[in-house]
């Protein structure tokens, strides 16, 4: 095991120490686990033992949840986890700026903010683009935030509309033996847009701006033949849109506008034909005021399980991969892919 390392980290006062360690000690037992160090509490402080990099980065990592603490943060198990992936990407000292950004608030008044170096960088790449394509696992904020953006211009009038779109592939299930008409039988596949946008405005103020035509949540198809400017488009599940589908909706842009295209390249649901996510996002690479942001595991922000599935789910697709020769399958459809 080597020779054991010794560090002490003193805690400002007794709130910041009680915070950090969480109700019944279960931050620091889950600090301890993660990082396979021994924590002992002193009377303003604590003392890490272990290996000495195993203690230098869980030093470390105390100090960015102090850090997080005292910027209104409150410490669980997410933000642990997202502590520990910033000190391991060497970037500690970003704990600051990375939540300090609000986007906008909620309905509640509750700030929206980025919670890893991923999800701001995206932003940053929505600001500073008009198209931006996003591609990443499920539960790291790609639609979330982009809402969340969407709403923030039009509140500044720097937009007049905002469009959400996305592909009604069928998952399973088939339209025709849903009940209801054409908006019934579509409504499900968009509840995650007016959970989003419920979320931000309100059910009133979203069913106000809805029947006023100021938000329009529609399937992918309704966009053919139509030109969207001063608008915020919004693309979602994209991985479902074959290339022309993509071509068609990108083609869309009015003056004024922006488009966002989000997706995950291993949910894909198509039966008939192949993704064109990934491809597009080969194709725009370069142009300019087109970014191309790819989020990981690490940005994963749902609960801390929905990031360890993902990672089971990779390793699973990697040794399926190499035990047949380089082709795997999609978990989601079933079907091979090379």
């Amino acid at each position: 095991m080597g020779n054991l390392h010794n560090r002490t980290i003193e805690f400002d006062d007794m709130d910041q120490m009680a915070a950090v360690f969480g109700p019944f000690d279960t931050n620091i037992k889950l600090l301890e686990k993660k990082m396979n160090v021994t924590v002992i509490g002193q009377e303003l402080g604590i003392q890490i033992t272990g290996n000495e990099a195993d203690v230098e980065k869980a030093a470390e990592t105390v100090i960015t949840l102090k850090t997080m603490y005292n910027n209104k943060e409150t410490i669980n198990e997410n933000i642990i986890d997202q502590a520990a992936d910033l000190v391991e990407d060497g970037a500690a000292e970003d704990a600051v700026t990375v939540m300090r950004d609000v986007i906008t608030l909620t309905c509640k008044g509750k700030p929206v903010k980025c919670k890893t170096i991923g999800q701001k960088n995206y932003v940053k790449t929505i600001r500073e683009n008009t198209v931006t394509i996003c591609i990443g696992p499920a539960g790291t904020g790609k639609t979330y935030l982009a809402i969340a953006m969407a709403v923030n211009a039009l509140k500044n009038e720097e937009i007049s509309r905002i469009v959400l779109t996305r592909p009604a592939v069928e998952a399973g299930e088939h339209l025709g033996f849903l009940p209801g008409d054409l908006q019934s039988k579509v409504d499900p596949y968009l509840r995650p847009l007016y959970d989003a946008l419920f979320e931000m405005l309100g059910e009133e103020k979203f069913n106000r701006c809805l029947e006023r035509g100021i938000i329009e949540v529609a399937p992918l198809a309704y966009m053919r033949g139509r030109t969207l400017g001063d608008s915020w488009i919004i693309v979602d599940e994209s991985q479902n849109a074959s290339l022309e589908q993509l071509l068609m909706v990108l083609t869309r842009l009015g003056e004024g506008s922006k488009i966002v295209v989000t997706g995950d390249i291993t949910q894909v649901d198509l039966k008939d034909k192949a993704s064109g996510l990934d491809t597009c996002s080969r194709i725009l690479h370069g142009i300019d005021k087109i970014g191309i942001v790819k989020l990981n595991n690490r940005d994963v922000v749902r609960h801390k399980l929905v990031k360890d599935i993902i990672k089971a789910f990779e390793k699973y697709q990697d040794q399926t991969s190499q035990k047949s020769g380089g082709k795997t399958t999609n978990v989601r459809s079933g079907r091979e892919k090379k």
